[in-house]
């Protein structure tokens, strides 16, 4: 028999994975989008994610919704103790939204200055807010801004980067392409060195997550996050670009299986939760179980064919 807990708890966690890699990659186009001064360019960016962000953000309300039926109280406890956190996460998605759309609208200088600079804030604070987010959540603090939370936030910021770059280098052209896949190998880099830095001090700090720091899961998640890496750079330079948004597209799913692995078998260490004492009775589990295995693979196959018909280098001409 399947343990229907486990699996949820699992499933969660490849939701979460799943808004990361696809949304993530939505941010940062948004990161980048400050390293580009020429009008031609930043449309390309916009005209890149135009079609597809906000279907992406769809899968962080999968996720939300997911935690909520599964494990009501690891919902409540969290979105109450950190209500201030979920409406800043709240506040930036919102201003990542509706920057690009303003930014079209008019032609003005000031106009596009403003809402551009808008882009790239609301598309730097969402994952560094949503890192922060999840390190409090593993670690049961109660408090919003700690050095691991501050740490791990500029860590998902970084993965983002990485995804950005490497989207981009499927969906640009020429010296843009170049500049996107050196970008891309010297983010996925930073993002190594901070996953590092975010071990080291866990270790140094927690003796309590000693355990499953060296668990294997754990250990499985960093040597595959570090040959993701390793593929990203190379692949970057040898301009293959497929292979290197392929790696990219993995390290979100090796980084929450070390994060699910670390916070496991609690759903709120903040107040001794685990998932066995927090997740609902069997009749509306085993009702989810069964909907989710009909709902997801159409879900994915939607989105698969959205993909199809959108892939290929972004014009710039099709506005955002």
């Amino acid at each position: 028999m399947i343990d229907l807990a486990v699996l949820w708890f699992a499933l969660v966690f490849v939701l979460l994975g799943t808004f990361l890699f696809l949304d993530g990659f939505d941010f940062g186009v948004g990161l980048l989008f400050a390293t580009r001064d020429d009008e031609e360019e930043r449309e390309t960016l916009l005209a890149a994610i135009g079609p597809i962000w906000d279907g992406n953000e769809v899968w962080l309300v999968v996720f939300g919704g997911a935690l909520f039926a599964v494990f009501p109280a690891a919902y409540a406890g969290l979105f109450s103790r950190h209500y201030l956190l979920m409406f800043a996460i709240l506040g930036a998605l919102i201003l990542r939204g509706i920057a690009p759309e303003l930014y079209e609208q008019r032609s003005d200088d000031r106009w596009k200055r403003w809402w551009g600079r808008s882009f790239i804030v609301g598309s730097a604070l969402s994952p560094f807010l949503l890192g922060m987010f999840a390190a409090n959540w593993v670690l049961g603090a109660s408090t919003i801004v700690s050095v691991p939370s501050l740490a791990f936030g500029l860590t998902v910021v970084a993965l983002t980067l990485v995804e950005g770059a490497a989207f981009l280098g499927l969906k640009t052209r020429g010296t843009l392409r170049d500049e996107m896949s050196d970008y891309s190998g010297r983010a996925a880099l930073a993002y190594l060195v901070l996953v590092v830095v975010v071990i080291g001090y866990l270790a140094a700090t927690r003796s309590d997550l000693h355990g499953a720091l060296l668990s294997p899961l754990s250990l499985a998640a960093v040597v595959v996050s570090v040959a993701l890496v390793a593929g990203v750079v190379l692949a970057s330079r040898a301009d293959r670009h497929r292979a290197a948004f392929a790696a990219a597209a993995f390290l979100p799913y090796a980084l929450v299986a070390f994060v699910g692995n670390l916070l496991y078998p609690a759903i709120d260490p903040a107040v001794g939760l685990t998932v066995q004492e927090g997740v609902v009775s069997d009749l509306p589990l085993t009702m989810l179980t069964v909907a989710a295995a009909f709902i997801l693979p159409i879900v994915v196959v939607y989105f698969g064919v959205v993909y199809s018909v959108f892939s290929g280098p972004a014009d710039p001409s099709e506005t955002y």
